[in-house]
């Protein structure tokens, strides 16, 4: 404001542009004695106080323990302080060896927010441990997702022996669970991870699917590979143990039929500590891996080295004889050897032990006196 204006020029007549004089300096103006407002909220936004700017911290629950871990960090059992709902904090921790946020979190958000259904896991918000941004340049500190609460998780609630199970109670579990998985695969994810400690409950009898660190998207009309190096041992198919890496949700499928063999025997049906050890344990069950029952398995790559030397015919029915007709054929159609021929969620929804079964005229599982430890 304190420079001179450039002279005027006479309007027409270019060649008085030599003898003009310029004009004295304006006078400077009176300087500003406030900024300009221009940091204000949108209209109809609240300014952000100091309790808004500590939203995304962690801070604003109170940590009550620990109720799970594993490669990826710890799960919390918290209280919000300012609602006193119960919540989950599932961290991650950030690795000061690498850069950027970890791809397994990455992908989980990414699926969970696309995910809406109520047998399956809520995520509610993301907080960090920092207060500020710029906290992240002196340290990396960690990432929790916030899901929420459930009481239990199926593998404890089973180990434990307290709570007993009925036909029914197994049948809407199963309800349950087949209807989170089968949206799950109309909305082209695999979950990739199924087993009984991913399987969550709580006091009035909802049945959750959880964990979707190993899930992706799926596309039926791609043939790009997948790494057979999913599902936890005890509850992983026949063709992943083969070496498979074109497949399909039938994956899924096949840790329910263990899922349902679980709930009636209260431990996993296949328990080996090695791959072949599996393949082995399967076999005895389900018959072993051949042509004329599964015509493509000689197409993977393991079968002539991993399959077992002992042929075993089929026997499911005879070991599982104990178990309602109804539930047995099921199990019989979760559990076939040929994933082509395997049955799809929403047709394990309409088999015979599910297609009756009405949640909301179902008894609550006994579970009220059994507590995390």
């Amino acid at each position: 404001m304190d420079f001179p204006l450039p002279p005027e020029l006479p309007i027409g007549d270019p060649s008085l542009l030599g003898s003009l004089k310029p004009k004295a300096a304006t006078p400077p103006q009176e300087p500003y004695k406030k900024r300009p407002r221009i940091c204000l909220p949108h209209y109809g936004e609240k300014r952000e106080t100091e309790i808004d700017q500590r939203k995304n911290c962690v801070d604003k629950f109170d940590i009550l323990g620990i109720i799970g871990w594993g490669t990826y960090g710890q799960v919390y059992k918290a209280q919000d302080k300012d609602t006193g709902e119960l919540v989950a904090l599932k961290k991650f921790l950030l690795d000061d060896k690498e850069e950027g946020f970890p791809i397994t979190a990455i992908r989980e958000i990414k699926i969970l927010r696309q995910l809406n259904h109520q047998n399956v896991i809520h995520m509610r918000e993301i907080v960090t441990d920092k207060q500020d941004a710029q906290d992240f340049k002196k340290d990396k500190g960690a990432i929790y997702l916030v899901l929420e609460y459930m009481d239990y998780d199926l593998k404890r609630l089973l180990q434990s022996g307290s709570a007993y199970l009925s036909e029914g109670h197994i049948k809407a579990f199963m309800k349950q669970l087949m209807e989170g998985l089968d949206y799950c695969h109309k909305k082209n994810f695999l979950h990739r991870d199924i087993k009984s400690s991913n399987i969550l409950l709580n006091n009035r009898g909802q049945v959750k699917l959880a964990d979707f660190g190993l899930a992706r998207s799926y596309n039926s009309e791609e043939s790009r590979p997948y790494t057979n190096k999913v599902i936890t041992l005890h509850y992983r198919p026949p063709e992943l143990l083969l070496g498979e890496e074109h497949y399909t949700p039938s994956i899924d499928i096949w840790s329910c039929g263990c899922i349902l063999g679980e709930l009636f025997t209260k431990k996993p049906i296949f328990q080996a500590y090695l791959e072949v050890d599996q393949l082995n344990l399967i076999s005895q069950l389900c018959g072993s891996p051949c042509p004329a029952v599964w015509p493509d398995v000689i197409k993977l790559p393991y079968f002539n080295t991993m399959k077992p030397k002992k042929q075993y015919p089929r026997c499911l029915h005879k070991v599982f004889s104990f178990v309602p007709l109804a539930a047995l054929d099921l199990l019989d159609h979760m559990l076939i050897l040929d994933p082509n021929k395997r049955c799809t969620a929403e047709q394990a929804l309409k088999s015979d032990f599910l297609r009756d079964v009405e949640l909301s005229k179902m008894a609550l599982p006994d579970l009220l006196h059994w507590q995390h430890g």
